[in-house]
C-alpha cells in the first residue's frame, strides 16, 4: 500500500444538468463561477433591489411626511390650547353667572318665605280670635235658654188664669215678644256659630297651605345655600348621571311664583273673611244683648203696670166687700 502511486481522481461536474433551459448570460456565468457557494440560497437578494434615486426619493417622501405629520400635531396642539382656554373661560363665566342667579334665586326664596311667614303669624292670630268669639257665641247661646224658659214658663202659667182674669193683656203680648225674640236670636246665634266654625276650618286649612309651602321653600333655601359654597376646589362633590333627567319634573320660575302668590292671596282674602267675621260678631253679640234687656225691659214693666192694675181692682173689691 505505501509503495502505491496516488493517483488524483478526474474531475466530475456533480451540479445539476439543466434540461430545456434558456441559454445562460455571461454575467451569470462569471457570478456563478465567482461565488460558486452562492447557488439558489442568494436568489432574494438579488432580485427587487431599488435604485439610489429611487432610495433618495423615498427617503424625501418619509420626511416630508413627517414634516406633515409633525406640523398637524402642532396644529392640534394649538387648537386644543386654544379650546381648552376658551372652555376654561366659558366655564368660569358659567359658574359666575351660576353663582349670580343663585344669589337672586336665595333672595326671592327668603322673600316669599317671609311673606308666608307672616300670613302664617296673621292666621294663627285670627283663628286665636275666631276661637274666642266661637266661646262667646257658645255662652250667648246658653244664656239665653235660660230667659226662654222663664218666659214660657210664665206663659203657661198664664194661660191657669181663670174666667174673666185669662185675658190677653200687655204681660201676654210682651212675654210672647220675649220668647220670638229668644228664638231668633238662638237661631241667629247658631248661624253666626256655623259661620265662625267653617270660617276657623277655612282658615286653618290655609294656615296648612302656607306650612307647606314655607316648609318645600325652606328646604330649597337650605339646598341652594348649600350648592352656593361649592366651588371647584370642593372635596364632596358628586356626579349624578341621571339628574338630567329630574329637569322634566321641575317647575318653571312664572308657575313657581304664581303658585306662591296664589296661596297668599289665598291667605289674605281669608283674612279679611276673618276680621269681616268678627266684626260681625261683635256688633250682632252686642245688638242681641241690648234687644233681649230692652224686651226684658218691656217685660218687667208691662208686669209691673199689671200688677198695679191687679191691686187696685183687688182693692176695690175688698172695699166692696167690707160694705
Amino acid at each position: 500500500m505505501s509503495g502505491e502511486i496516488l493517483v488524483s481522481r478526474p474531475f466530475v461536474d456533480t451540479r445539476a444538468v439543466s434540461h430545456d433551459l434558456p441559454p445562460r448570460s455571461q454575467e451569470s456565468i462569471i457570478k456563478e463561477n465567482m461565488f460558486p457557494s452562492s447557488g439558489l440560497a442568494t436568489v432574494g437578494y438579488r432580485t427587487a433591489k431599488y435604485t439610489p434615486d429611487e432610495w433618495g426619493a423615498k427617503n424625501n417622501s418619509t420626511f416630508a411626511q413627517a414634516t406633515g405629520d409633525r406640523d398637524n400635531a402642532e396644529r392640534i396642539r394649538y387648537e386644543s390650547k386654544s379650546l381648552h382656554k376658551e372652555t376654561e373661560t366659558r366655564t368660569l363665566r358659567s359658574q359666575a353667572e351660576g353663582t349670580r342667579y343663585l344669589g337672586e334665586r336665595l333672595q326671592e326664596i327668603n322673600f316669599w318665605q317671609s311673606e308666608l311667614q307672616r300670613h302664617i303669624e296673621e292666621l294663627t292670630r285670627e283663628i286665636e280670635m275666631l276661637l274666642g268669639q266661637k266661646r262667646r257665641l257658645e255662652k250667648a247661646l246658653e244664656a239665653t235658654e235660660i230667659p226662654y224658659a222663664i218666659a214660657t214658663d210664665n206663659l203657661t202659667c198664664r194661660e191657669r188664669r181663670l174666667g174673666p182674669d185669662l185675658v190677653k193683656d200687655e204681660v201676654e203680648e210682651q212675654l210672647l215678644r220675649e220668647v220670638e225674640l229668644i228664638r231668633s236670636v238662638q237661631a241667629l246665634l247658631k248661624k253666626t256659630l256655623n259661620q265662625t266654625v267653617n270660617q276657623i276650618r277655612a282658615d286653618r286649612e290655609v294656615k296648612q297651605t302656607l306650612e307647606q309651602d314655607w316648609c318645600d321653600k325652606s328646604q330649597a333655601y337650605s339646598m341652594d345655600v348649600q350648592c352656593g359654597r361649592y366651588s371647584n376646589q370642593s372635596m364632596d362633590i358628586q356626579n349624578h348621571p341621571s339628574s338630567l333627567q329630574l329637569q322634566e319634573h321641575v317647575s318653571m320660575r312664572d308657575s313657581w311664583v304664581r303658585f306662591s302668590e296664589e296661596n297668599v292671596s289665598l291667605a289674605r282674602r281669608e283674612e279679611q273673611a276673618s276680621v269681616e267675621l268678627r266684626r260681625l260678631v261683635e256688633g250682632m253679640l252686642g245688638d242681641v244683648a241690648e234687644d233681649l234687656r230692652a224686651q226684658c225691659a218691656a217685660v218687667e214693666q208691662a208686669f209691673t203696670l199689671r200688677c198695679q192694675q191687679l191691686g187696685e181692682a183687688r182693692a176695690r173689691l175688698e172695699q166692696h166687700l167690707a160694705q
